[in-house]
Parts: C-alpha cells; structure tokens; sequence
C-alpha cells in the first residue's frame, strides 16, 4: 500500500509531504533543480488530517481570499503555506523550517497558481488516506 502524499507544482517547482512512517514525514522540495530541501519532520497522522482539513476549509470557502495554513500551528514547524487567489486557482507561498520554527534556516519558494478543483482534489485524497 502506498503512503499517503500531497505534491503541489510543476516539474519545475514543486513541494511534496509524504508519510514515510508511523509518525515521519519528509518534506521535499525543489525549485528549478538550483534550491532544493529534502528533510524529514516528526508529525503525527492526526496533525496532518487536521492540516488537509483546514486547507479544505479554505479551498470550499466561497470569499476566495488569501489564507495560510501551518501544519502544525502548535509547536515547531516544518511548512507553512499561504495561498493567493490567482483566477480560477491559488498561487502558493511555501516557508520550509527543516529545524521547527529556527528563524535562521529556513526556504521561501512560490508556487505557480493551481486550479481550486485539483487542489480539493489533492488535499481530499490526502484527508481520506489519513482518516481511515
């Protein structure tokens, strides 16, 4: 059985969150080859169920507007994305902390506008996978 995942962008850009284990994730991006990050962050399901939640929350929101979501608000954490509307979709601001909420070693990337539907999409699979 695969481990639950969501990957957000292109073949240039992109972010990644998968379940490698019981309560380990590994986040992984990449921009255009020249910045990457690849690391792994101790989350539980329940913090990433409630993290798909929230952006559903957002992405079914009639306003459209601009939010942010952190996969874990709480303590140290290793991504935070805020979303501006663009179209028919959301361009994101992804923040990587591979060391928790060190203001020193962090990554800033965008990422081009996705449709709203194939977002839902996306983070709908990733809330069913957990939420079984």
């Amino acid at each position: 059985m695969e481990e639950p995942l969501i990957r957000l962008g292109s073949h240039d850009v992109w972010l990644q969150l998968a379940r490698t284990g019981d309560d380990s994730w590994q986040v992984t991006a990449d921009w255009c080859s020249r910045l990457t990050a690849d690391f792994t962050a101790d989350l539980c399901a329940a913090e990433v169920v409630d993290f798909a939640a929230r952006m559903l929350s957002h992405l079914h929101a009639p306003s459209g507007g601009r939010f942010s979501a952190a996969v874990t608000p709480g303590r140290n954490n290793p991504l935070t994305l805020k979303a501006e509307p663009v179209g028919d979709g959301f361009a994101f601001f992804v923040r990587l902390t591979p060391h928790g909420d060190d203001a020193i070693c962090h990554l800033q990337m965008e990422i081009d506008p996705i449709a709203s539907l194939e977002l839902r999409e996306t983070f709908s699979a990733l809330h069913a996978a957990l939420s079984v």
